[in-house]
């Protein structure tokens, strides 16, 4: 039987200095409308899938949270983690209905813990800020100015405002001295919103970069708010630094490692501690883009852009009070994501001193251990025998479950959504099908949930050998839309601008929801938020 914690004696563990997780287990969507501030989401449909990387240590004290309702999301949850080998494990009793009736503060959203840091820094700090208004005017002045947008690729493709270039947080003090080597050019931080537009301009702040310094203002939301144009498409990113730049880097990350107390790592010592890392929690995380990550890395370091790190922490780490190892090849990277976990109460956060030895490297994307997993624990059919399979009109069911944001740009016709952890429920919705094909962008998501339908009693589960991207290679055609969903849409909660309709107002609702975030945390009293004069 699991065991379970009540919500005053969980506060106490929050404020004890040893190491918890917490994990909400709940869909994303029903997450971000309510949790705990340092509640870490885990949906138990993709539990399997990131453990490992969230919570490496087994006996780490972890709580999990949910509705508290018959659902029983956290106990199956700590089933799953009890067979995977984690040793303390408990949930909340009631779950986060007793949180809140117990006088303590949930909180909507998502990222929340590095978005109140954001508000924090600016009130903090007073970080100058740009409306858009007012550089729209200086563009139009032809004013000498640089734009740098702080968010991955990937989201900077999407929107950006015009002329401005890619620069990931951790990325501005490396690269900020090429772009702008002339000390009166005005350099102006963007991003989606509000955080990372204040955290990077703070960082240059930080850095003693010459150049004056200003976010923009609401960023790329503020802009469209303005009545102003945005461009999408573009993959304008910057450069890698010269050796000039890089060597004026490293003197702006020394200021800064000074300033904040960033603590060094030997090689020796760093080995020391993942020989004990059954005893305690040590992340060891390579702060650069993904593409030189990708090139060549540190065995055993993991990939966390020091910009989304700062920005997302929960995303990479779920163990409250471990150790943080941060990697890089110049220690410029790691050193200014250092100075920001520090800041946001991150007691044991060091840099690898002279970054990794420049041999032994490897390869590729970090490929996670996803515990449940058995290679050929399920059968397989590929995209041509599925698709001769579906014209028959006895042919299987398949069941795609993919994120449903996903699932509604493109699908197997005919095919039903379904989230993992509600599949009992979704094939019964789905005609209680007796042949099933399961499909999802991950293929290890479908092979974990095949023994889950064969319990649910499909006669027939098979799983389709490179989802729904196979498929699609193979010539054959997708549908589109909310059809045949199995499972109500509560895996995802969308961003301001990719809501269907509403979306001015939904962008004014979340600025004005991270604006209110600092008075939020004040009341919570559990942030640890650290001022360096």
């Amino acid at each position: 039987m699991t065991q379970t914690v009540q919500a005053p004696a969980l506060k106490s563990m929050l404020r004890d200095g040893q190491e918890l997780a917490l994990l909400d287990v709940r869909e994303e969507g029903r997450f971000a409308a309510s949790h705990l501030l340092y509640a870490v989401p885990l949906p138990l449909s993709r539990l399997e899938l990131r453990i490992r990387d969230l919570v490496p240590r087994r006996g780490t004290r972890i709580v999990l949270l949910d509705d508290g309702d018959a659902a029983g999301l956290a106990g199956r949850a700590a089933a799953r983690l009890a067979a995977f080998g984690y040793t303390d494990v408990a949930r909340l009793e009631g779950g986060n209905p007793a949180w809140h009736a117990a006088g303590f503060e949930l909180f909507s959203g998502m990222n929340v813990p590095s978005k109140a840091f954001g508000e924090f820094v600016e009130h903090t700090y007073r970080t100058p800020s740009i409306a858009p208004e007012e550089l729209r005017q200086l563009l139009e002045a032809k004013r000498d100015l640089v734009i740098l947008d702080s968010r991955p690729m990937d989201e900077y493709s999407v929107m950006n405002i015009p002329g401005g270039v890619d620069v990931p947080g951790a990325e501005l003090a490396y690269r900020v001295h090429d772009l702008a080597p002339d000390a009166d050019t005005l350099v102006v931080v963007n991003c989606a919103g509000r955080t990372r537009s204040i955290i990077g301009a703070q960082s240059l702040i930080n850095a003693g970069v010459r150049n004056p310094v200003v976010a923009l203002r609401n960023g790329t939301m503020g802009w469209h708010l303005a009545g102003l144009q945005l461009e999408r498409g573009k993959r304008r990113a910057a450069p890698p630094p010269t050796s000039k730049g890089i060597e004026r880097a490293k003197a702006a990350a020394g200021r800064v490692a000074k300033r904040f107390g960033v603590r060094q790592v030997g090689q020796t010592q760093l080995q020391q501690w993942q020989m004990e890392a059954d005893a305690r929690t040590v992340y060891v995380l390579d702060v650069r883009v993904p593409e030189e990550y990708e090139a060549g890395h540190m065995p055993g370091a993991r990939n966390a852009p020091g910009g989304q790190l700062v920005q997302a922490t929960d995303t990479y780490m779920a163990t409250r009070n471990a150790r943080v190892v941060l990697v890089d090849d110049t220690e410029v990277r790691a050193t200014m994501t250092a100075s920001w976990l520090i800041q946001m109460g991150w007691q044991d956060v060091f840099v690898l001193e002279g970054g990794f030895l420049p041999y032994g490297l490897e390869q590729g994307p970090w490929q996670t251990e996803v515990p449940g997993l058995i290679d050929g624990n399920s059968a397989g059919i590929d995209a041509v025998a599925l698709a001769r399979a579906l014209s028959n009109p006895d042919g299987p069911t398949v069941i795609d479950l993919s994120r449903s944001s996903e699932y509604r740009r493109g699908h197997i016709p005919g095919s039903w959504f379904a989230i993992r952890s509600e599949l009992p429920e979704a094939l019964r919705r789905a005609g209680s099908p007796t042949e099933v094909v399961l499909t999802a962008p991950d293929e290890r998501l479908a092979r974990l949930a095949a023994p889950e339908a064969r319990a649910a009693r499909v006669a027939t589960v098979r799983v389709l050998r490179g989802g729904t991207e196979a498929w699609r290679a193979a010539g054959h055609p997708l549908a589109e839309g909310p059809v045949h969903m199995a499972s109500e849409p509560t895996d995802v909660f969308p961003k301001p601008y990719e809501r269907a309709g509403g979306v001015e107002a939904a962008m004014k609702d979340y600025l004005s929801w991270e604006v209110e975030l600092i008075n939020q945390i004040r009341a919570d009293g559990d942030a640890e938020f650290k001022v360096y004069p």
